[in-house]
């Protein structure tokens, strides 16, 4: 293997998050469930904007929000993923290395032509309980190269980190599975986030191939993306995939989260948060605060528990950002 630069790199969407709180009715009007992900088009995102009333954006991605959270508790990282040459992107790279994530991949050209598309955007609408509906135009993020993946760098970190929603568009599902390679043949774990049940809905073929070879060793997964995998229960899918993957994480909302590795099992409960303000990033940040933990060949339990610091933290406020000292929460809660 080579020498270890950084403990975790991730592929992923650049995505601004531009958050607005909204009512029920307004879910309603726009024929939107509380809690779902769609992809729309640019025509659909500017419709949409325009009716959000006051917004505030921040830098998100799920990937992107998982490296800002182990940065944040004190791992190496770095960030692949494809901006455009405009405003956005320039905020977005900013966000990310103003916490100390590398990003590196150069920005795409911005015009008017469908070939060369803004920063991608996910208006993200959030309800009276805290439930977010999020509705993402993926804009340049799409157009992540092969290219891109520098196999030097893969080969120099501990853990490759995927993100479930890139697979979708074929040319970054083929850089993906380009860094898949790297990765296996440098000795590299490869994590893989599924992220949404379309996702799952979509590419869950995929998803299962990948499993059945053998390239996943840390799965994340939330109850229902675990079963529509397995065509199961949640409870019994998370079983079925801890025979395949070395490491499951499922989180269960309300419940907390469960963690398996071969015969060995944990679990947490969520942490107490006096009000749940934006669910945004919440499975983000708790893979963030599992591989902090795993990174560190800390117990299942632990990273559990890190895991659930950090998602605390982040449904506490608006957006998919920590805000406050995740080290100090998580020294804390260890006690």
């Amino acid at each position: 293997m080579a020498d270890q630069k950084f403990d975790v790199i991730a592929i992923g969407n650049a995505i601004v998050d531009v958050i607005a709180p909204v009512s029920h009715q307004f879910l309603k009007d726009e024929d939107l469930p509380a809690g779902s992900m769609r992809l729309i088009d640019a025509e659909r995102s500017v419709d949409l904007y325009g009716k959000m009333g006051q917004t505030k954006e921040i830098s998100g991605g799920a990937a992107a929000n998982t490296l800002t959270g182990a940065t944040m508790l004190g791992l190496k990282t770095a960030f692949i993923g494809q901006v455009a040459d405009d405003q956005l992107g320039e905020i977005y790279r900013h966000d990310l290395t103003s916490v100390g994530v590398s990003f590196d991949t150069p920005a795409r050209p911005y015009g008017d032509s469908e070939d060369t598309p803004p920063t991608g955007r996910c208006l993200v609408l959030v309800d009276p309980d805290g439930e977010r509906t999020m509705n993402t135009s993926l804009g340049a993020s799409q157009f992540l190269p092969a290219a891109a993946i520098d196999d030097d760098l893969i080969a120099s970190t501990k853990v490759l980190f995927l993100e479930g929603y890139l697979w979708d568009p074929e040319e970054p599902r083929e850089a993906m599975k380009r860094a898949i390679q790297v990765a296996r043949k440098a000795g590299v774990r490869i994590a893989f986030a599924t992220c949404a049940d379309f996702c799952v809905h979509m590419h869950g073929p995929d998803f299962r191939k990948l499993i059945d070879d053998g390239l996943i060793d840390i799965l994340f997964v939330n109850e229902e993306e675990a079963g529509i995998l397995e065509g199961t229960d949640p409870d019994a899918a998370f079983e079925s995939l801890a025979k395949d993957v070395p490491v499951v994480v499922m989180t269960r909302g309300a419940d907390g989260a469960i963690a398996a590795r071969g015969d060995e099992r944990a679990k947490v409960s969520p942490e107490p948060v006096d009000k749940v303000q934006d669910l945004t990033g919440a499975g983000d940040l708790f893979a963030a605060g599992f591989l902090s933990g795993y990174c560190r060949d800390a117990s299942l339990e632990e990273s559990l528990i890190r895991g659930a610091v950090a998602a605390g933290e982040v449904i506490s406020h608006w957006g998919a950002r920590p805000e406050a000292d995740l080290q100090a929460l998580v020294a804390k809660r260890l006690g």
